[in-house]
């Protein structure tokens, strides 16, 4: 059975933007997949989504793909980092790594984002990366995405006017990610 994960940004939960759609697409794939919440942005902190991701250690192996949005990409990268065998295929949207110099934002992503990452454990630990970003992102520039594709040594995947690739972007559904996913499963 394929496991699939999908990790939501700060202030949001797994029945927002494109991911309630994106779930029932993989599970018609006959995909295993999980949308745990986590808290935020009261008690958000690396520390207290790691203690939700707990929960499910057992569904991480070899065939299993993980997918972020914004700061479930930071999260994820964390994951990676401390993971004792590797994942298939990470796919990350609209993420980053550093401050977004925003202090609202910077504040309760700190955690997450604001480090120094082992990428080459990262990257030992996932055998394949995709990295998607809009061109004209509201909270993460550009530049920022293409760092974060560089650190994992992959192609950026650049989404025209997607703004944040979320539910106010009108991303409900997200058919270039669910694609890449088809094409690897």
């Amino acid at each position: 059975m394929q496991n699939i994960f999908i990790i939501h940004g700060a202030c949001g939960n797994s029945k927002e933007n494109w991911i309630p759609w994106l779930k029932k697409e993989l599970e018609k794939s006959g995909a295993n997949v999980f949308a745990p919440n986590f808290p935020t942005p009261k008690n958000q902190s690396l520390e207290n989504w790691l203690n939700v991701l707990a929960e499910y250690k057992q569904y991480f192996d070899s065939k299993t793909i993980i997918i972020g949005h914004s700061v479930g990409v930071g999260f994820l990268l964390n994951v990676l980092e401390n993971l004792k065998k590797p994942v298939k295929a990470g796919f990350f949207v609209s993420g980053w790594v550093g401050n977004l110099n925003d202090p609202k934002f910077d504040e309760i992503n700190k955690t997450f984002v604001d480090r120094n990452f082992d990428w080459s454990k990262i990257q030992k630990n996932c055998k394949k990366f995709y990295v998607f970003h809009s061109d004209n992102d509201p909270y993460v520039p550009l530049e920022l995405g293409k760092n974060l594709a560089n650190y994992l040594r992959t192609n950026l995947l650049i989404i025209k006017n997607g703004g944040h690739i979320n539910s106010e972007s009108g991303f409900t559904k997200f058919e270039v990610l669910l694609e890449k996913i088809r094409e690897i499963i």
